[in-house]
């Protein structure tokens, strides 16, 4: 394990500091992007409306667990090539792991909403924000587009960094590109619609169970960096209103990380919000706070977000340090 955090420790550091090669991707696909046209053929090749829901489960279920199993040997088959090539081989796996999180790509896509704001009002703000929403953006005022940037920025702090580097810290390469498939796999056939109900039904409910742990890391965190940025009384309310509103939210995961940030920020997140022209009436996290957040609360998260990337990153060396010693 020492080396798998030592290894991690170097991937989050590249991620932080240099992110994606985007003029990579331009020439090859994103390793993302190949688990999405693998989910995308199973898809279409083996979810069959014809049948009962029952063996739709059935096949979802044997779809995914192929899925699973494909990018975990993947993984191996790699991590094993590199082990023919010490010491280089570890450091091109830092490099592969970095390409899987998403520290810098993150930070930049929600910075640019904020930037959008100031510099272009609604209309370039609601651009911005729907490359990383789901929701309809056109129904966003100014305090919409902020509060959203806010929660996408809380959520997949937990989705697109803690988690697939937790998988990663426990079953090496392997671990992270399985949770990576999978958590693209929630994300395209895990929805409640007819289509994906029943076939799904599988990926969506191990999603649920394979960021358990790293939701509720990520909510911690947070409250933490609360504390270096604004204090004592930040990461008191940071946690208290996590623990008392995240239970609310219409996912068992999200709303930890969203919660604990809307304490820090004393915004209210979530609420009632536009997916595909249908409305999804839900509960406000933090209700008491204000909700005509800004550029400058946008800004504020993503100062709490750095720290905690921070707190997270030196925490992987001190328990690489401690493997060392004991």
């Amino acid at each position: 394990m020492e080396t798998n955090l030592l290894i991690l420790f170097l991937a989050l550091l590249a991620d932080r500091f240099f992110g994606d090669p985007g003029g990579l991707w331009q020439k090859v696909p994103h390793p993302v992007v190949l688990f999405g046209k693998a989910i995308d053929f199973v898809d279409q090749q083996f979810n069959n409306a014809g049948k009962p829901d029952d063996e739709r489960r059935r096949d979802g279920f044997l779809a995914m667990l192929g899925l699973l199993v494909l990018a975990g040997a993947i993984g191996l088959l790699v991590h094993l090539a590199l082990g023919t090539i010490q010491p280089f081989g570890g450091l091109l796996e830092a490099l592969i792991v970095a390409v899987f999180l998403a520290q810098k790509s993150l930070g930049d896509h929600v910075g640019r909403v904020a930037m959008a704001l100031r510099d272009e009002g609604i209309v370039g703000a609601r651009r911005a924000v729907s490359m990383i929403v789901g929701r309809d953006p056109e129904v966003l005022d100014h305090a919409g587009v902020s509060r959203a940037a806010i929660e996408s920025l809380a959520e997949n702090t937990s989705d697109g960094i803690i988690a697939p580097a937790f998988w990663y810290v426990l079953l090496g390469l392997p671990g992270l590109l399985a949770y990576k498939m999978l958590n693209t796999a929630d994300s395209m056939i895990g929805h409640m619609n007819d289509r994906h109900r029943d076939f799904g039904r599988f990926a969506a409910k191990l999603d649920d169970v394979a960021n358990w742990i790293p939701a509720r890391l990520t909510g911690l965190l947070i409250s933490a960096a609360a504390w270096i940025v604004h204090g004592h009384d930040a990461a008191r309310r940071s946690f208290n209103v996590m623990m008392r509103d995240a239970r609310l939210h219409r996912s068992p995961n999200a709303g930890w990380p969203e919660a604990a940030m809307a304490g820090a920020l004393e915004v209210a997140l979530a609420g009632p919000r536009i997916y595909g022209g249908v409305v999804a009436n839900e509960p406000l996290l933090n209700g008491a706070g204000r909700r005509d957040a800004g550029a400058e609360n946008i800004e504020e998260a993503l100062d709490i977000f750095n720290v905690t990337t921070g707190i997270f990153t030196a925490t992987i060396f001190v328990l690489f340090l401690i493997g060392l010693l004991f």
